[in-house]
Order: C-alpha cells, then sequence, then structure tokens
C-alpha cells in the first residue's frame, strides 16, 4: 500500500510540473479551445480554453503505474497490462476526437460509428487480454455471481463503452469529472484493500495522484480542460476497475453521477421525440442536459436562480460520495 501511495504522489507532482508547459504550448500556438454552450450564460466566458489536458494526466498515470510495477513486490502483471491496455486505447480514441475538432476544425469529430468501432475494438482487447484468460464469465450482483458463458463479452463491451461515453457525458463544468472519478477511485481503493488487490491499487492510487494534480488547473475558473482524451479514457477506466475487482454491481453505486447524467440526457431526447409526434411540438424533462446543464439554469426545481459551477459540483460530488459510501457499507457492514 505504501508502494502505491508512493506513486500516486509522484504523478501527482508530475502532473502538476508537465501541466503548464501544456497549457503554454496551446497559448503560444494560439491553438482553439473548448466551445461553449451559448445558453449557459457563465461558461462564455471560456470559449478558448485550452482543451485535451487529459493528455498529460494518462501519460503520466500510465508510465508511473508502469514503472512501478515492474518493481511491486506482489500482484499479478497481466492485470496491470489489461487495465492500462484500456486506458490507453481509449485515451487514443478520444485524443483522435479531439484532434480533429481542435487542430483539423472538424466540430463533429469521429464519426458516431467510427468512435463506437473504435470503443468496441478497445472492450474486445480487454476482454481478451485480461477478462478471459482469468477464466470468469459471471457477473457480481450483490454477491450473487450470475455465470453468462459466451454471452459475458457482451456485458464486458456494454460496460466498458456504456461508461466510457457516461463519463464524457459528465465532464461539462469546471473540476466535475475529476473529483467525481477521484470519489470513484477512493471507493475501489478500498476494496481493492479488502480484496489486498495491490496490483491494482497501485494504478487506482497513481491516477488519483493524477487527477488531484490535473484538479489545480482545472477547478473554477479552468486553465485547461481534459477533452475526450481525459474522459472517455476515465469511464473505461472505472468499468475495467469493477471487472478486474469482480464487483462489477457497485459501479451503479460508485458511478451514479455518471448514470443519471447520461439518464438525462436518454430521457430528453426519447420525451422530445414522443411529444413532438404526439402532439406536433416537442416537450422537455430537463431544461438542459446533461443532468449538470439543468442545475446551472435554476438548480434541481428551477424556481431558483442559475447555480454556480461550484454549487453544481459540490451538490454532485456530495451525491457520488454518499453513493460510494452506500456501495461500500452494503458490502462490509
Amino acid at each position: 500500500m505504501f508502494f502505491s501511495i508512493i506513486a500516486g504522489l509522484v504523478a501527482f507532482v508530475l502532473t502538476v510540473v508537465a501541466m503548464p508547459y501544456f497549457i503554454r504550448y496551446y497559448q503560444l500556438k494560439k491553438i482553439g479551445g473548448q466551445q461553449m454552450h451559448e445558453d449557459v450564460k457563465q461558461h462564455l466566458e471560456k470559449a478558448g480554453t485550452p482543451t485535451m489536458g487529459g493528455t498529460v494526466f494518462l501519460v503520466v498515470a500510465v508510465l508511473v503505474s508502469a514503472f512501478f510495477s515492474l518493481f511491486s513486490p506482489v500482484g499479478e502483471k497481466g492485470v496491470v497490462i489489461g487495465i492500462l491496455s484500456v486506458l490507453v486505447i481509449y485515451g487514443i480514441i478520444g485524443f483522435l476526437d479531439d484532434f480533429l475538432k481542435i487542430f483539423k476544425q472538424i466540430n463533429e469529430g469521429l464519426k458516431p460509428w467510427q468512435k463506437m468501432a473504435l470503443q468496441i475494438l478497445a472492450g474486445l482487447i480487454f476482454y481478451f487480454v485480461h477478462v478471459r484468460p482469468s477464466g470468469t464469465d459471471s457477473i457480481n450482483i450483490f454477491g450473487f455471481h450470475a455465470h453468462l458463458g459466451i454471452i459475458y463479452v457482451l456485458f464486458v463491451l456494454f460496460w466498458v463503452v456504456g461508461f466510457s461515453n457516461a463519463v464524457n457525458l459528465t465532464d461539462g463544468i469546471d473540476g466535475l469529472a475529476s473529483i467525481s472519478v477521484v470519489i470513484s477511485l477512493l471507493a475501489y481503493a478500498v476494496i481493492a484493500v479488502q480484496q489486498r488487490q495491490f496490483d491494482i491499487l497501485l494504478i487506482i492510487v497513481t491516477m488519483i495522484g493524477a487527477l488531484l494534480g490535473f484538479f489545480v488547473f482545472n477547478h473554477k475558473p479552468a486553465k485547461v480542460f481534459m477533452g475526450d482524451v481525459g474522459s472517455l479514457a476515465l469511464g473505461a477506466l472505472l468499468a475495467a476497475i469493477s471487472i478486474a475487482l469482480r464487483v462489477e454491481w457497485t459501479l451503479l453505486f460508485i458511478g451514479f453521477v455518471y448514470v443519471f447524467e447520461t439518464a438525462s440526457v436518454m430521457l430528453q431526447v426519447s420525451y422530445f421525440k414522443y411529444t413532438k409526434k404526439k402532439f406536433g411540438e416537442g416537450r422537455r424533462i430537463f431544461r438542459m442536459t446533461p443532468f449538470h446543464h439543468h442545475l446551472e439554469l435554476g438548480g434541481i426545481t428551477g424556481k431558483s436562480e442559475e447555480w454556480s459551477e461550484w454549487k453544481v459540483d459540490a451538490f454532485l460530488w456530495t451525491v457520488g460520495l454518499v453513493l460510494s459510501a452506500i456501495a461500500l457499507a452494503i458490502m462490509y457492514l
């Protein structure tokens, strides 16, 4: 455990040292930054803020995890390779998407089918590199194992691809995704310690350190955003860790914020299409989705003034923290 803490501290320091150089590069080259939602007034001043900062903390986390795992006295190197492969490949997918948007001025970035195909490919790599060799074919549902046989690969794809996109949707305001993922990783750190899975703990603590280093520059007012390169990789990482620890069900609690953010988008789109077809006029459930924008535009009920980003962050971080604690309580109390 001490070994993991040292790795986390190294990742934090390297991220804090490297990030200013990344930001300065964007500024010197006058590279266009993040596009903002015009409907949320407090976002307009952020237009042009450097993005793709996830590149820095991902590179740091992967290199530090790989280096320290070579000298780790415990653990299976196979699980480290499996989880880091997911992190790297999903990071590359996000990097390509961001690169096309920022450097090639292609607003859409990767086409939806291209992104989905690459995400499925990355999920299959994780399955064949780590999951299948482990011999498992079951889902842990509150301690009960449901054996799925060959269909288990479909669950792995759904889980990894789904949560990758869910965290991506959550990354919409300063600091929200970075600290939400830190909270999720802290919960999985507790589980990894309880299971004595110190190889997985090394990756978790290293990423926590890198994300906290990133948050130094990502809290409001953000000097840099993580971009798809960071958010897609982080979502896939959480899914991979829940599978590697054999506690898949916990991500529905530990990752509730990401699940609800995604559900808000799906509900909004479905309800809008339904009411447009039935009444000839599309109606909305939320003022704007994902859900954090709904909160910004007037809180939960809409009867209050616009919520500041700090207030939205605090609310959703608290939700994530409480539900993560509930998941741990269900497991260990």
